[in-house]
């Protein structure tokens, strides 16, 4: 995918309006990227399909039309404030690092996403639930689930991606009877995934 074929992706899906809002985040993006390494500098000539096109495929496999949302280790922005530009449901960036998180609240004020929140913290501090949990590549999945099990409910769906998920990675997780998870290709890169965990109604605790 082109930078003009992303671009035009979020025009068919989501209108000319939030594209350019989402434009303007990115540009806030490449700015900031010269005083800390929000986003591979490798990345940055293709940043509408490798960062916002792959944040906002996200939106197309929630289970629930509205409810909260949160996103686990935000970094720079993505998916986080992919979300919050094009829903109007709370958002909710969870960023330990004190630079960033002060970079999203800054790009959260000046696009007026009065939805949207960010915390400077752990994820293990958070208190709340969310309709929909979601972490681009942190930590382990194991070790996602266990840290952030408290903010879920029995119908939250976890919306993760995790690039290239082996076989035998997928049959592991599939030993937790608890839960329910599922591949999803991504729309950016035809070797990574969208892994998609739900609650086993059947077996909830």
């Amino acid at each position: 995918m082109t930078e003009d074929e992303a671009r035009a992706w979020f025009v068919e899906r989501f209108g000319e309006d939030k594209t350019a809002q989402v434009g303007a985040f990115l540009g806030l993006v490449r700015q900031e990227n010269e005083h800390q390494n929000l986003i591979s500098p490798a990345s940055v000539a293709a940043i509408w399909a490798r960062h916002a096109v792959d944040s906002a495929q996200l939106l197309f496999h929630v289970k629930q039309s509205g409810g909260s949302w949160l996103d686990i280790g935000t970094g720079g922005g993505f998916p986080g404030m992919m979300v919050a530009i094009l829903r109007v449901d709370p958002v909710t960036m969870v960023e330990p690092r004190k630079k960033r998180a002060a970079f999203l609240d800054a790009c959260v004020e000046q696009l007026a996403l009065r939805h949207a929140n960010v915390v400077t913290a752990k994820v293990e501090a958070i208190e709340g639930r969310f309709a929909t949990i979601s972490a681009r590549a942190v930590a382990s999945v194991e070790k996602l689930l266990q840290a952030a099990e408290h903010c879920a409910t029995p119908a939250t769906r976890w919306i993760l991606p995790r690039g290239r998920i082996e076989a035998e990675e997928l049959a592991h997780l599939q030993r937790d009877r608890t839960r329910v998870f599922h591949v999803e290709h991504s729309l950016t890169d035809p070797q990574s995934s969208i892994l998609i965990v739900d609650r086993n109604q059947g077996r909830a605790r």
